[in-house]
């Protein structure tokens, strides 16, 4: 097992996908390798496709050499295109955990962590345009707003755009420390890690698009999924866990289910617990991430 990054929840998520181990699946957030190895192990005759989209990642998959084992380097949102390159139209399960890894969160160098001081990059996919820093210094105020309102769920969202706008007219915000420095005076007094915590996650979710990632991945899955196979997501905050929850329900990740002629629902999964399932008191004690894991599992109709 990599010590690249500890997987929460990793055998309630392996379980959930009810591996055949002659079946095609899909590990849609590779990482470091976790999800991947133990899936490995299970498959006898079948294949494994791993996407991601991270160059750190794709130097763990090299590691592995396995003849079921076909490597991506790409956004999951891509994954039915690949597929098809791959020559795979259905699969038997997919596996996505939308967590940023302990890996990325801990390279100070790539932006992520509120912890150290590093440039304000925060891209996933280093061969992007767009950094935290480019958002920060050129996005308007309004955008700015918008963000930090919608994907930070700061209170104080209009406060922190102006903020930051004043404070560019003085010099350009460069690191992660600028960042935190400007934002500290509106910051909640005893609540400033939270505070910065959600900020942080407001530019990472814009850098990286991951609400809009999220929804072509999700919209896909029905496309590409063999009846009764599984579909596995974990999630980690509310935005995400809520379009998961949606497309479960009702086939879609924002607005109402659409209805046939005879008023069946029309979706293209069944949840199978009705409730996200969540890390035990243990594994929580062990890893404070596993503390906002939401995990949820459906089945194609």
């Amino acid at each position: 097992m990599s010590t690249y990054h500890n997987p929460v929840m990793l055998k309630e998520s392996i379980e959930a996908l009810n591996v055949d181990e002659e079946g095609i699946y899909v590990d849609a957030t590779f990482g470091g390798g976790g999800h991947s190895m133990v899936l490995l192990e299970k498959l006898k005759g079948g294949k494994l496709i791993a996407f991601d989209q991270d160059e750190d990642a794709k130097k763990e998959a090299e590691k592995i050499q396995h003849r079921s084992f076909t490597f991506c380097q790409a956004n999951f949102r891509f994954m039915k295109q690949y597929l098809k390159l791959n020559k795979v139209d259905k699969v038997n399960g997919i596996l996505a955990d939308l967590g940023i890894s302990s890996h990325q969160i801990d390279a100070a160098a790539r932006g992520f962590s509120t912890r150290f001081d590093g440039p304000l990059d925060m891209r996933m996919d280093q061969r992007s345009k767009v950094t935290a820093a480019k958002i920060l210094n050129e996005y308007s105020e309004a955008q700015l707003h918008k963000i930090f309102g919608m994907y930070g769920e700061l209170k104080n969202a209009r406060t922190a755009a102006r903020t930051v706008v004043d404070q560019r007219k003085i010099k350009p915000l460069k690191t992660t420390l600028d960042l935190k420095t400007a934002l500290q005076s509106i910051a909640p007094r005893g609540k400033e890690n939270k505070y910065f915590a959600q900020v942080f996650q407001a530019l990472r979710i814009e850098v990286n698009e991951e609400m809009q990632a999220l929804e072509d991945f999700l919209h896909q899955c029905g496309d590409v999924m063999e009846k009764e196979g599984r579909l596995v997501v974990m999630s980690y905050h509310s935005l995400e866990d809520r379009m998961v929850k949606n497309y479960f329900n009702t086939g879609k990740v924002f607005g109402e289910v659409e209805k046939d002629f005879f008023g069946n629902k029309i979706k293209p999964f069944e949840a199978v617990t009705r409730k996200p399932v969540e890390a035990s008191e243990e594994e929580i004690e062990e890893n404070s991430r596993a503390r906002s894991a939401k995990l949820r599992v459906g089945s194609r109709l």
